[in-house]
């Protein structure tokens, strides 16, 4: 790889890693919009309801589509952010960076009452699920802003790319529109940074059992769709770009080369956003010229420029432990919770990075779901459907998870704020061999509604 691009990589990811800093939280939470009618959701009532909640808090508008109608909004003195992700029926919340969890819980509690008081004068609801229940009844058209517009015209671009991969593309491109996600960015120093990716990557197939809830109908096996949806769609183009890293990172340097691999699909030139086939790092900037499209205001044009090491601004990846250019890891495998629950996801990956060598050495001795000649990449998958394996013993994983969780504790523990308590939830999971999703589908097979769940799942 050109030395001028490792030097690149290395100035955005890994150098911020090195800087002294406080360790803070950030947490972003995406929430489904619902029309408990049964019918799609109106973009203006989601518009309506955002205005509202700007007022009264005192937020200020930070973005509006081409269309005039609010896409974000910041509260300046504490950085909070509401944004719509995709679409008027994913509304997201992000939190400026904390210190403390329950300042987080507060503000997002305050904020969701609000919002949902909001919400039921029109018979709608926010509720905590990672695919929206209402995902085959609902418009599921993008903000008309650059980046949304972009976005939705790069996945549904899979057909013309059919043959370029060996991979099976599924038939729901519009899922940005539908899924919800809970994300956690965690500071990470750069002595711990290669540690960090492999012990929370052996994780993923444990959080899979703790965390599914994305149950989409189009795909019954899952109950966590949500990654499978990112990994087989034009996202997963370059699978580097997407889920697990699949090997073991053994230093820096083959960090900084897995980072090259990855694919670029998108840039910017005069305010435009243009995308194009994925090309990794290595490949794209060794070309002269690159031809993709843009949007003119009318129809899509066929543009050819030459790219610019400041591109690499514009790579977007989906890895579940996701290194950012501020040198934080951003986790992003988890599904959106019951709202009650929301901080579960934040609570569990703050106390496990407390005691991260401890967690390294359960997961390395782990024979309870690494003895069976799977992989994490491999067991990651196969937990997050409704059949477990064949060798899957519901007593061990409950013992192995309820360490996992007790190691977690004493992280938090260690930080002496009470914070320990919102992991409960997760315990009740882990000796109930359940997730809200599995929760939720026997309830269905029981014959309690729907809505019962859609309700349950938004109460605070």
């Amino acid at each position: 790889m050109n030395e001028n691009i490792r030097k690149a990589i290395y100035d955005k990811y890994i150098a911020p890693t090195k800087k002294e800093r406080p360790d803070y939280i950030g947490v972003e939470i995406e929430m489904p919009v619902v029309n408990l009618s049964g019918q799609p959701v109106d973009e203006a009532v989601s518009i309506e309801t955002a205005e509202s909640f700007i007022r009264h808090f005192g937020f200020i508008e930070a973005g509006r589509g081409a269309d005039g109608n609010i896409t974000s909004a910041k509260h300046e003195p504490t950085g909070d952010i509401l944004s719509f992700d995709c679409c008027y029926s994913n509304l997201e919340l992000s939190f400026g960076k904390a210190a403390d969890l329950f300042e987080i819980k507060s503000r997002f509690e305050k904020y969701c009452r609000f919002l949902n008081a909001e919400f039921s004068k029109h018979g709608y609801t926010l509720t905590g699920m990672g695919v929206n229940p209402n995902a085959d009844i609902n418009h599921n058209q993008p903000i008309q802003n650059e980046r949304y517009r972009m976005l939705y015209h790069y996945l549904h671009s899979y057909p013309l790319h059919k043959n370029e991969v060996a991979m099976r593309f599924h038939e729901r491109p519009d899922f940005g529109t539908f899924t919800s996600a809970s994300q956690v960015q965690l500071d990470v120093r750069y002595d711990e940074l290669t540690d960090v990716i492999n012990v929370f990557g052996l994780l993923e197939p444990y959080k899979a059992l703790l965390f599914a809830n994305s149950y989409l109908p189009d795909y019954p096996d899952f109950l966590c769709v949500r990654n499978m949806l990112w990994e087989h769609s034009m996202q997963g183009y370059n699978p580097h770009n997407v889920g697990m890293f699949g090997k073991k990172v053994s230093s820096i340097d083959e960090l900084i080369d897995y980072i090259g691999t990855q694919s670029i699909y998108c840039t910017m030139r005069d305010g435009k956003y243009i995308d194009f086939t994925p090309l990794t790092l290595d490949e794209f900037f060794s070309r002269k010229a690159v031809e993709g499209e843009y949007f003119d205001g009318e129809k899509y044009q066929k543009i050819t420029f030459a790219p610019d090491i400041s591109d690499l601004e514009y790579l977007r990846t989906f890895k579940f432990e996701d290194l950012t250019f501020r040198g934080t890891i951003e986790y992003r495998s988890s599904c959106c919770q019951p709202l009650s629950e929301s901080l579960t996801v934040a609570a569990f990956h703050t106390g496990l990075k407390e005691k991260l060598y401890e967690l390294k050495e359960i997961l390395e001795n782990d024979n309870v779901i690494y003895s069976h000649g799977f992989n994490a990449l491999e067991l990651q998958k196969l937990l997050s459907k409704r059949s477990q394996p064949y060798f899957i013993d519901e007593n061990s994983i409950e013992k192995q998870l309820i360490r996992i969780l007790d190691l977690s504790a004493e992280g938090l523990k260690q930080r002496d704020l009470g914070e320990e308590i919102l992991l409960a939830p997760l315990y009740e999971r882990a000796q109930g061999h359940t997730n809200p999703a599995r929760t939720m589908l026997e309830g269905i097979k029981k014959c309690i509604p729907m809505i019962n769940y859609i309700k349950q799942y938004a109460a605070i």
